[in-house]
Order: structure tokens, then C-alpha cells, then sequence
């Protein structure tokens, strides 16, 4: 029985991801999301029909039937679930949409140099390379 809405896979291995994982999983109150680091060892991306390098180009989340979102619809929902999709409401607004999701890509790309820029960056300077 899976007592989730939607498992969020996430890259552990980057900080940025890593702290909004926790921010969220401390905001869910109704246990509605899960979380499964895809850097984990023993992950085996194949159990979700993808590749490695598929699941490192953005995030993604599964919902309970077994079908894929990916990218910024994943954070849409996973507010959601948490009670706070009005946070991200406007993302999904058809005028935003695209250029939220365009920004959400440019994001994904660059997440441990945006990191880094932030002073967020991997522990003494080193991510794994993916």
C-alpha cells in the first residue's frame, strides 16, 4: 500500500536539491510526499524506466499509479500536497508557465555552479561528476 501522493527522486549528491528536500519533507505535515536520493548506493534507476543521466537532467516524481513528472511540475505538486500549492500557483499560470519552466531548465543545468555561486556549494568544493 503506498501512503504517499508523490516520491520525489532527487539528486542527493547537490546541495541546493538536498536542503529543498528537507525544507519540504519538514513542511509536509500529512506525510503526503516521499523522497528517494538517486545518488543513494545501491539506486537503481531501471526500477523507474530511466536512465541515470535521465534522472540527473532534472527531477522527477512518481505518483502513486507508477507515472512520471518531471521538472518544475514536480515541485507544483509536491507544494501541493504539502498545503502550499498556492506558493507555486502562479508557475503553472498558462502566460508563466513557459517561462517559469525555462528557468526551472536552466536551473537543473547549472545547479552545483549556481550552488557553488551561492555559497551553497558540495562539501570542500567536490560533487560528484554525473
Amino acid at each position: 500500500m503506498i501512503d504517499w501522493q508523490l516520491k520525489v527522486l532527487y539528486d542527493g549528491s547537490c546541495p541546493i536539491c538536498a536542503s529543498e528536500m528537507r525544507s519540504l519533507d519538514r513542511l509536509d505535515h500529512k506525510g503526503r510526499l516521499a523522497f528517494e536520493d538517486i545518488t543513494a548506493a545501491g539506486f537503481d534507476p531501471a526500477r523507474y524506466g530511466k536512465t541515470e543521466e535521465q534522472l540527473m537532467s532534472a527531477v522527477h516524481g512518481v505518483l502513486p499509479d507508477g507515472s512520471i513528472v518531471t521538472g518544475l511540475e514536480v515541485f507544483r505538486r509536491a507544494y501541493a500536497a504539502a498545503g502550499l500549492g498556492w506558493l507555486l500557483a502562479p508557475t503553472a499560470w498558462p502566460i508563466l508557465r513557459p517561462l517559469f519552466d525555462s528557468f526551472y531548465r536552466f536551473f537543473s543545468r547549472n545547479r552545483k555552479r549556481i550552488g557553488s555561486m551561492i555559497g551553497r556549494g558540495c562539501p570542500e568544493g567536490r560533487c560528484p561528476i554525473h
